[in-house]
């Protein structure tokens, strides 16, 4: 009992974050949507035409609104919190009490995943027993697929929420939370076009921006679900989360270096 109260204790941030976030309420619009849009949106399409695209389309509705729930409301949430965290004197009052500004970070960020990760499971759970495939053998790698694109999609997420914060905690919300969303844009389509471009007309300045580029891109499983293409292979799999971690250790170190605990001066 005192080492759990103990652990509980060292948290602090955390339940303040937690309860902060839970207080404004804006999580329980992301849960909705993420609820019934996948189920209603299909309703409203063309889809209902025919029969065989309202699974399909329930697929593309349910990954989409995470995708646009975790971008705007996570990564903003997460930008507010590092801002208030600086702004507000708790991070210099924590700081005090002896948690470290590494610590403060990570709990802040803990709390935010916390409200993500529980959305990417809904929706992975949503495809899995609201548009499983109707052919046996799709249907037995169908959970591994889903639980490829939740396991990518979060590891993608974090590190952007960790950025998220951090510029937030030095240069104030908007930025934080206006650089991370460029970022993820950039990576899940921007890379796409940078790369047709160099397909038409090579150029090595573009094609050393190309390569160092983050490929998010490769985190988005959607179009694999759309057409039942099958799981990963374990090779690639592994490769392409080893790839998302290396990029969020990257992440993770530009983030410590950049957050604060106090407001700039």
């Amino acid at each position: 009992m005192i080492i759990q109260y103990r652990y509980i204790n060292t948290m602090r941030l955390f339940q303040l974050t937690i309860a902060t976030i839970f207080q404004r309420k804006a999580w329980a619009i992301c849960m909705l949507a993420v609820v019934l849009l996948p189920f209603a949106l299909p309703l409203i399409s063309s889809a209902t035409e025919k029969p065989n695209l309202v699974q399909p389309a329930r697929i593309l509705a349910a990954w989409n609104t995470l995708w646009c729930c975790s971008l705007l409301w996570g990564l903003f949430t997460a930008a507010r919190q590092g801002e208030d965290n600086a702004k507000s004197g708790i991070g210099e009052y924590f700081l005090a009490t002896g948690m470290s500004a590494s610590r403060q970070l990570f709990e802040i960020w803990f709390a935010v995943f916390c409200y993500i990760a529980p959305l990417t499971l809904i929706t992975a759970a949503i495809c899995q027993w609201a548009a499983t495939p109707g052919d046996p053998t799709e249907r037995s790698l169908w959970w591994v697929l889903n639980l490829q694109y939740a396991s990518l999609f979060l590891l993608v997420v974090a590190q952007l929420m960790a950025l998220a914060i951090a510029l937030a905690s030095r240069f104030g919300s908007i930025v934080g939370f206006s650089i991370s969303l460029a970022l993820a844009l950039y990576g899940l389509w921007g890379v796409g076009l940078l790369e047709n471009m160099l397909k038409v007309e090579e150029n090595s300045i573009l094609r050393g921006i190309w390569l160092y580029s983050p490929q998010y891109r490769f985190a988005d499983l959607t179009q694999r679900l759309y057409f039942k293409r099958g799981a990963l292979p374990l090779p690639a799999f592994w490769a392409m989360a080893l790839y998302f971690f290396g990029i969020l250790a990257v992440c993770a170190g530009l983030s410590r270096l950049f957050f604060r605990t106090q407001p700039s001066c």
